[in-house]
This record gives structure tokens, sequence and C-alpha cells, in this order.
């Protein structure tokens, strides 16, 4: 999909797969106007997947947004889209234990918070691992507000490829029976 962003409206409902610089794939979902939904694809955490993270979205300027967000890891996210231009640029923020111990957070996280709250208290969180990075989107779909099919469920290998292909939402961006 080739769609123009011009408003927060726009943007919102946006579901979005990027490969950052350094390879990482991670697939996102403009929930609404607070909340995002992610799977990550590749990457140190690559097979974590969270639904309905608080985030604060807002537009800088017609076409670029900007969205942050702590997660219960502890793990500060920082992305600015700039979805006319199919780029974005992120800053993740890792604790420390997040970079030591991955594995822990690769789950389903609204499943497993308190584990993720109690490894974040159990292991250091400094210094954190920052990670700055440009991505590429490689591709933009109109899921609508709060569709709940977008990420509901753990990620696959090829699951990025599928979405790309038409071959994993039906045309009205549900999953198929």
């Amino acid at each position: 999909m080739d769609k123009h962003f011009d408003t927060l409206a726009d943007f919102l409902g946006t579901h979005f797969i990027y490969t950052y610089d350094n390879g990482w794939e991670y697939e996102w979902y403009a929930k609404n106007d607070h909340t995002v939904d992610y799977r990550i694809h590749g990457g140190m955490v690559a097979g974590r997947w969270v639904t309905d993270q608080a985030a604060h979205i807002t537009m800088l300027t017609p076409g670029i947004y900007k969205i942050a967000w702590t997660e219960p890891t502890g793990t500060d996210v920082a992305l600015d889209f700039v979805p006319n231009e199919h780029k974005l640029n992120g800053t993740i923020f890792f604790p420390k234990w997040v970079q030591e111990h991955p594995e822990i957070t690769v789950c389903y996280q609204n499943e497993h918070l308190d584990e993720m709250i109690a490894a974040r208290e159990k292991y250091a969180t400094y210094p954190k691992l920052v990670v700055p990075e440009f991505a590429t989107i490689t591709y933009i779909g109109d899921a609508g507000q709060n569709n709940e099919a977008v990420i509901n469920e753990a990620p696959y290998a090829g699951m990025p490829d599928d979405i790309r292909a038409g071959k994993f939402f039906t045309a009205d961006y549900q999953r198929p029976k």
C-alpha cells in the first residue's frame, strides 16, 4: 500500500514492517492515539511480541510522527516515522539486564508481566545499551484503529514476507479462518 500521510488521523490505524540498517526487522501497529502493538522478527529479542503498549504518539509536522514509550522491562523506545519517504529513525534504550538476558523477554509480554518486572528488579539496569538506527519501511497496511487481528499471534519465520505478499490478512485486514 502506498498511502500518503499528512495528519495524525492518517497515521493512526496503520500497520508497518521495517528493517533497521543493522538488519533487525520489526512489525509495528499504531493501534490508536495512545496504544501500539508490535512483533520483533529479527535482532537480539526476535520472537518478542506485545499488545496494548501505552505510548505517546504525536505528529511533529505533517507526515512526520514521534512515538515514545517505556516497557515493563525498563526498555525505552523512541521512534520517528517518515512514512511518505518509507523511512524511520529509532532509538532503543535496553537496560543492562535485557542485553545480558534477552531470552527472558522473548515471549508474549502481556502474559509475562510479573516475570518482566521481577527481572527488572533483580538484574542491573545500567548502563543501558543504546541502539540508534535508521530503518527502511518495507510494508504499510491500512488496518484501521483498534483492530485486534493485526498483532494477535507469535511471530514465525517468514511472517513478514507472508504479510508483504498478501498471504497473511484478508482484504478486510482480518486473519483467515
